[in-house]
């Protein structure tokens, strides 16, 4: 049911279900139970699998993308419109696979207009993207209601059956059967695409888009693809719901109805999967029974179940902020339990391994590199190299500039002048996934992790470039040989970097300091040739520092190029081979920790001419 990887929990003689057993269970016992039910219980269990189709998209966009959009509805409208005016057109009548031709034009035309809006929309953040969301949604509306070719407000009529092997699939009945199979098929695809490196991606755009970026993720081309993927979803509810109803009018594509299916996406669980299905069910059969008992106990005279249902709302997301499936998943855990996953068994050949260049080629080279905000300058023309085969210290006191600095050398952010080079080629205006694919991994002064995710998921994420296949691979399950690669790549940083038994535990209730090696981990799985860490020893305990500092002498030895942003002055001085030294945004010293130690600017700037032993432990 969860996409996520949990330990196992010991039996304690209490009965043990997995969720994959309760789910076929579930859809074992619906299937026997079809064909007996009640019309009407058959129609809403029809509606609610439509519902669901659309909620499981926002559950993607808005859940696991980080994206609000309440303008599905009219992604419904475009599915529906489509399939309808092709096959009451006068040159399709008679055409037997005019439904699918419909079909084919309603994802065509979503797919083209969701990509549009997508390239415009997602630019925006905060509440301007949920606005913009509105916008368009209530002018697709007006525009489906006031086009006379597509009948106005009045509709089209007369829409056929879908028809598949000669069987007519007229009746709530028998093209239920087919709504629920085509959403238990979506749910399928995307629990894949989440179990996978792609997966990995798209979970990383909800607060982690940086961090994504820092990883070799192309963030903005994901967000579209995650856009018109829940828009796709739509347009296959609408072509459904079309040929449900026989009939379409601008009525159900209103902005209220893209308002309720994203309540049926967060009160079920915005980040969860079969949260849709819960929250559609409950949303939908909600509204029937506030229909029938309302009237009777307030009368006719007014529209109660509007306001009464968003009083209920009101409720339960006051009461379950992060939806109604992980208050369940949690009550029934004596009894449900997820089962661990075991390291996949498949055999793969082992990941392309990166030829690192010979010590002492230079790897990493700024020249006058300059950083300005307005008046303020926070770097001043600054020149420095890294190595192959060395730890290149950057240290000075608190707003030296060493933040920026890192974040300018690692593509985060561009130099105001100055130009930066990695690997002898110029990153002038490239984004920090460039200079990822180029081989740079970095960790981040403020922790960047994915916290309620495992630690091998987190780590997983840093070899995202080292791996290829797209996101229609994953959801068909086609990319299981390079996951199974991408995950024992991920499980050997973590053996390296002394957190074996943290594998699947998740990063946020791991100490600070363990989270800072997670992203040390994290970083290695892109087998960087050059490793920019900041400040990786802050939060660690005496034990934990020896155990970095003999991880980066091993790296140092095998080749790779480290530079370090560290306030730890004994950490520094044991490590480094060359130390430089900033202030105020200017370089004042460059040299072996010996050199750095004796030179009186640096003590000035630390101590104010104070005693030099306290700057280090290193004579």
């Amino acid at each position: 049911m969860n996409s996520s990887v949990s330990a196992a929990v010991p039996d304690e003689g209490r009965p043990l279900v997995t969720p994959r057993t309760l789910t076929l269970v579930a859809i074992a016992a619906l299937a026997l139970a079809w064909g007996w039910l009640p019309d009407f219980t058959v129609a809403v269990l029809s509606n609610i699998g439509l519902y669901a189709l659309v909620a499981v998209g926002l559950v993607m966009l808005t859940g696991v993308g980080g994206m609000t959009s309440f303008g599905q509805a009219a992604f419904v409208g475009m599915g529906a419109y489509a399939t309808a005016w092709l096959c009451t057109s006068p040159m399709a009548a008679g055409w037997a696979l005019a439904p699918w031709i419909g079909l084919a034009l309603g994802l065509a035309l979503t797919f083209a207009l969701a990509w549009a809006l997508g390239a415009v929309t997602l630019k925006l953040s905060g509440h301007y993207l949920p606005l913009c969301t509105i916008a368009w949604g209530l002018s697709l509306y007006f525009l489906l209601g006031n086009m006379a070719f597509l009948g106005g407000q009045t509709g089209i009529t007369g829409v056929p059956p879908l028809v598949v092997f000669g069987l007519s699939l007229a009746t709530p009945r028998a093209l239920g059967v087919v709504i629920w199979a085509v959403l238990l098929l979506a749910l399928w695809a995307l629990h894949n695409l989440l179990d996978s490196r792609e997966g990995r991606a798209i979970r990383a755009l909800k607060g982690g888009r940086l961090m994504a970026e820092s990883m070799g993720v192309d963030t903005a081309r994901h967000r579209i693809k995650l856009f018109v993927l829940a828009a796709l979803l739509a347009a296959v509810s609408g072509w459904l719901y079309a040929h449900l109803q026989r009939f379409v009018n601008p009525t159900p594509f209103h902005l209220n109805i893209g308002i309720e299916m994203l309540f049926m996406a967060v009160v079920g669980g915005a980040g969860h999967l079969w949260g849709a299905v819960l929250g559609a069910a409950l949303i939908t059969l909600l509204k029937e029974k506030l229909q029938d008992v309302l009237p009777a106990l307030l009368g006719t005279s007014g529209n109660f179940e509007v306001v009464v249902f968003g009083l209920l709302m009101l409720v339960v997301l006051q009461r379950f902020a992060d939806g109604l499936w992980p208050t369940l998943a949690r009550v029934t855990r004596r009894w449900v339990r997820p089962v661990a996953v075991p390291a996949a068994a498949v055999a793969t050949a082992p990941l392309e391994q990166r030829a690192l260049p010979a010590k002492g080629t230079v790897l990493l080279q700024a020249d006058a590199v300059t950083k300005r905000f307005g008046g303020l300058v926070a770097n001043d023309a600054i020149a420095m190299t890294l190595n192959a085969g060395e730890v290149h210290a950057l240290i000075g006191p608190n707003g030296a500039g060493k933040s920026t600095f890192f974040n300018m050398v690692s593509g985060v952010d561009d130099p105001t002048s100055g130009d930066v080079r990695l690997m002898a080629q110029p990153m002038a205006g490239q984004p920090s996934r460039a200079f990822a694919a180029r081989g740079m991994g970095r960790t981040f002064q403020h922790v960047r992790l994915l916290g309620q995710r495992s630690v091998l998921e987190n780590v997983a994420l840093g070899a995202h470039l080292r791996g290829q296949r797209g996101w229609l691979a994953a959801m068909l399950r086609l990319d299981r040989a390079e996951e199974a690669a991408l995950l024992a790549e991920a499980r050997r940083q973590i053996e390296r970097c002394g957190l074996g038994a943290h594998v699947d535990t998740p990063a946020a209730s791991l100490s600070l300091g363990r989270q800072r090696v997670v992203e040390i981990a994290r970083a290695l799985a892109g087998q960087p040739a050059v490793l920019l860490l900041d400040e990786p020893a802050a939060g660690l305990r005496h034990l934990e520092k020896r155990a970095l500092s003999d991880l980066l002498i091993q790296l140092r030895a095998e080749g790779l190029g480290i530079l370090v942003v560290e306030h730890d002055m004994e950490f520094v001085m044991n490590l480094a081979d060359r130390i430089t030294v900033l202030e105020f945004g200017r370089v004042i010293a460059t040299g072996t920790p010996a050199e750095v130690q004796a030179n009186p600017k640096v003590l000035e700037a630390y101590l104010g001419g104070a005693d030099d032993e306290l700057l280090g432990g290193a004579p």
